[in-house]
Order: structure tokens, then C-alpha cells, then sequence
């Protein structure tokens, strides 16, 4: 195996208890209230936006061009540069880089909340446009602020443990979101978006209270006029990438590519074939709130438990291994469930959020050691948008597969998409450089201590 045996001595040194206290660190913490901060943003855009357009009688047409806001989401790369060089004024000296990006990301997501509980649609759609577009591209300005903050306040072997800490506060914002759409019908929707606001504007106040992570600060300076300090800036980072891989770039990105392909295509196709198997709204609604989302969160946990206690390419390998299972199970549904088979939906939803809870751990944190210090959010962010953008473009035609094939056949071949991803992993762990197999060794973060 291509793990490190340094690090595999240091897993086997490790034990239980410090596995499971490694969650109660401040750095811990934080990164769960910055995985809250995170998340809000995206769910308000995606979900509770449309919702109030469509409560103040906005046609469907004109709704969904608000969803093309989320491009930000995918292109967020492109202004990462700037997050990783340019210093806010005045923040930035009381802050650092990270926190002073972060605080003034989650500011612009704040008045844009604000701006839509006092608007009214019906009036006029230019100001919901204008803060929608302020709330997406400060959401995914955050992220990426986010992320970089998060790989470089610990070292590798720490961040699956990390990303396991940032998606379970994503989870949370997910909750809270659930609950400003409740206060939405208890009070109003001006009383929900000023909630939210008010959520978030707790969460950059905490982020006062929080570490300034060192990593990578003095390589981050440019010299140069302007234009240099542009070029280095959007140079440097993708030089870097390839300086660290070589040719061996080439099967990192496609095994970046294919390795949540399964959970991305299965996914779409999940709720239409719950209403093809015509099963109660009603039972799946509790099978997904209840159970399911408590799988989900066991399952982050989980993932980040294994990558630290066996290291992150065999926890990479079991995550494929059980999705591969759980996509099989869904197979097993669509040709065995009859309408009050209730038991068999409960087996396939829990074991797909408890997968896709381990893999979504696991895959952050190797994305998360294949960047330096020194651009952590250029590359970050250019590499989750590049898996990302590429898994949705194929999952848009998730459905044209299932009408070709049917239901059994398209979740068989659903979990097929492990194998390729599989033969990859195989190829990287074991023949790969230590930076392809996100081992590689940088001075600034192995010397973090996550406390």
C-alpha cells in the first residue's frame, strides 16, 4: 500500500480515545460553526429563495432563471486569486487573510438578506435579483475563504477529521434553513430572512474568537508592479499543482472526476423512482428526516474516524466499496419494493446518506491535501468546482439513461461507476508520487497542532 509508513505507524499508535477527542479541540469547533456559516447561504439560495417567490405568486419561468445565481457556486475559482492575495483594508491587520475574507464574505451575505426581507417582489424583481446575486457570490466567496482557512489550521492527517466537523455544521445550517422556513409561517418571510441574517451575523462574530491559521502567509506576498502580482497570482497556483504532480495530474483529475459520479447520478434519480414506486410522501419524508439524516451524520463522522485511524487512501477505498453496495441496494429496491414495503426504503435511504456521509469526509480531505499553503484557496477552489462541474454536466442526463435502461439496470450501472473510480485509486495508492496520494509533506501545516 502507498500510505506512508510514517503513517502508518502513526494510525497504529493512535489511540481510540485520542481518535474520538480529536472532535472536542477549539479547532474543531470553529471549523463546525464555519461548516454552519458555509451552508446557510447555499440553502437559502437554492431552496428557501424560490420558495418565497413562488409564495408571492412569481411564475415558475421567471424563478428559475434565479437559479443560474448558483453558477457562482461553480465558478468561484476564478476570483479565488483574489482571496488568496489581496488584503482587506483595516480587517485584514486585525484579522489575518483568512478570517478578515471571511468575515467580509459573510457581511455581504448578511445585507443581502436583509435587502430581500425588505423588498417586495411584486413591485419590483430588480433588488431581489441584486441581493440574490450579492447572497450567491459572497456564499461562494465564503467557501472558498472557508476552505482555505480549514486546510491550513491542521495538517493532512487531520483533515478528514476536519471536513467530517465542517459538513456536520453544514448539516446544521441545513436544519436551521428548515427552521426559518417555519418561522416563514408562523411570523412572515421578512421575519425568516432577517433570522437568517441575524444567524449568520452571530457566526462572524464568532469568527473574532477564532485562529489565524500561519501556513503558507509569508509565500503569499507578491513582488512586482501590478500586473505581475496578477499574472503570479493566477500563474502560481496551477504551476504549483502541476510542479507537485507531473504527468501523474492526469489520473489524480479523473479519479477526482469519477469518484462521487455515483452518488451524483443516483442521487437526481433517487425521488422519481419513490414516486414510480408510488410510496407515501409522507413515510419518505420521515424516512429522510429522521433515520436518514441520522446516518448522514454518522457517517461523516465515520469517514473521519477511519481516514484517521487507517489513513486516507484505504478510508478513499472503503468509501467506494460501500457505495457501490448502496447504489446495488437501490437496484434491489427498484426490482423487489411493492408501495408498503417501508422497511426496504428505510434500507436503501440510510445506507445511501450513511455512504454518502463517509465519502463526502474522506473526498474533501484528500482534495484538501493535494493544495499548499501558499494558494490553498485557488486550488481548492479550482479543483471541487472541476469535480463538481463535471459530475453535474453527466448527471443532467441521469434521466435519459433511466428511461433507456429502467430503473434496475440504471442503478446497476450507477454503482458500476465505483469501478473505474476503484481502478484509479488502485493506480494512484500504489504507484503514485506522495503528492498525488496527498502525502505530500508541507512544512507550514504538518507543523499545525490542532488544539
Amino acid at each position: 500500500m502507498a500510505d506512508s509508513n510514517a503513517e502508518i505507524g502513526a494510525a497504529g499508535r493512535t489511540t481510540w480515545l485520542k481518535t474520538l477527542t480529536v472532535y472536542f479541540t477549539p479547532v474543531m469547533l470553529s471549523m463546525l460553526i464555519l461548516g454552519f456559516a458555509s451552508g446557510l447561504p447555499l440553502y437559502m439560495v437554492f431552496q428557501k429563495l424560490s420558495y418565497w417567490l413562488r409564495d408571492a405568486g412569481i411564475e415558475r419561468s421567471t424563478i428559475g432563471f434565479f437559479y443560474f445565481v448558483t453558477l457562482s457556486y461553480t465558478l468561484k475559482w476564478l476570483w479565488a486569486p483574489i482571496v488568496d492575495r489581496v488584503k482587506i483594508p483595516v480587517l485584514h491587520s486585525l484579522l489575518g487573510a483568512r478570517r478578515s475574507w471571511i468575515v467580509t464574505a459573510i457581511s455581504g451575505t448578511v445585507i443581502a438578506l436583509v435587502i430581500i426581507s425588505q423588498t417586495d417582489p411584486l413591485v419590483s424583481l430588480v433588488p431581489v435579483a441584486i441581493a440574490a446575486l450579492l447572497l450567491a457570490y459572497s456564499g461562494a466567496t465564503l467557501d472558498v475563504a472557508i476552505d482555505a482557512w480549514r486546510i491550513e489550521s491542521a495538517p493532512n492527517d487531520m483533515q478528514a477529521n476536519m471536513a467530517a466537523a465542517y459538513s456536520f455544521g453544514y448539516r446544521i445550517a441545513y436544519m436551521t434553513s428548515g427552521l426559518g422556513l417555519a418561522i416563514s409561517e408562523w411570523a412572515d418571510w421578512d421575519v425568516s430572512f432577517l433570522a437568517m441574517a441575524g444567524a449568520m451575523l452571530v457566526s462572524a462574530g464568532l469568527v473574532f474568537a477564532m485562529k489565524e491559521p500561519k501556513a503558507g502567509a509569508g509565500k503569499r506576498e507578491l513582488e512586482g508592479g501590478f500586473g505581475l502580482k496578477v499574472a503570479k497570482a493566477v500563474y502560481e497556483p496551477f504551476k504549483a499543482v502541476f510542479g507537485r504532480l507531473g504527468w501523474w495530474i492526469i489520473p489524480v483529475f479523473a479519479l477526482i472526476s469519477l469518484y462521487r459520479m455515483s452518488d451524483f447520478t443516483m442521487g437526481v434519480m433517487a425521488a422519481p423512482l419513490y414516486s414510480d414506486l408510488e410510496f407515501d410522501r409522507a413515510v419518505v419524508g420521515g424516512i429522510q428526516g429522521g433515520p436518514g439524516l441520522a446516518s448522514t451524520l454518522f457517517g461523516l463522522f465515520l469517514g473521519g474516524v477511519v481516514a484517521y485511524r487507517i489513513g486516507m487512501m484505504r478510508a478513499l477505498m472503503v468509501g467506494l466499496a460501500i457505495t457501490f453496495v448502496t447504489n446495488g441496494a437501490y437496484a434491489w429496491l427498484a426490482a423487489t419494493a411493492q408501495p408498503d414495503d417501508a422497511w426496504k426504503l428505510a434500507i436503501a435511504i440510510v445506507g445511501d446518506n450513511l455512504a454518502g456521509g463517509f465519502v463526502t469526509t474522506v473526498f474533501i480531505a484528500y482534495l484538501s491535501s493535494l493544495v499548499d499553503p501558499a494558494n490553498a484557496a485557488t486550488q481548492y477552489a479550482l479543483l471541487s468546482s472541476f469535480y463538481a462541474l463535471f459530475a453535474k454536466f453527466l448527471s443532467g442526463f441521469s434521466g435519459v439513461l433511466a428511461d433507456a435502461v429502467g430503473w434496475v439496470m440504471f442503478f446497476v450501472l450507477t454503482a458500476a461507476w465505483t469501478l473505474p473510480a476503484a481502478a484509479l485509486l488502485v493506480l494512484v495508492a500504489f504507484r503514485g508520487p506522495p503528492g498525488a496520494r496527498g502525502e505530500e509533506k508541507f512544512a507550514e501545516r504538518e507543523t499545525v497542532e490542532a488544539e
